[in-house]
């Protein structure tokens, strides 16, 4: 059951090298190991759907979706261990990053 307090933080990737197959792959292992962050309750890391509509960018390379608890979980996981190395090994794979926060609408 989703509570009021429910944080979602979307992440979207832009590979500096998106012909690279190595750096994709690199990439996907690193959110693979962001997902294992305890605060994180639910993970999705996502491509392109390839649905061709005015409205939809289909010109990132990832999008890294976390949900959690509260705002205290999400604020736990930016100084999280498993997330700082993540930046630390993984931030020479993009050159650009957007992210996307949000709380329930009351």
């Amino acid at each position: 059951m989703l509570t009021q307090d429910l944080f979602v933080h979307h992440v979207y990737f832009w590979l500096g090298n998106p012909v690279s197959q190595e750096d994709h792959a690199a990439l996907l292992a690193g959110l693979q190991a962001l997902s294992k962050v305890p605060s994180i309750q639910q993970s999705h890391i996502g491509i392109p759907a390839g649905t061709n509509r005015d409205v939809i960018d289909t010109s990132y390379a990832f999008s890294w979706l976390a949900v959690f608890a509260n705002q205290g979980d999400q604020d736990a996981y930016q100084i999280d261990p498993i997330h700082l190395h993540f930046i630390d090994t993984c931030k020479h794979l993009w050159n650009k990053v957007v992210v996307y926060d949000s709380i329930q609408a009351r």
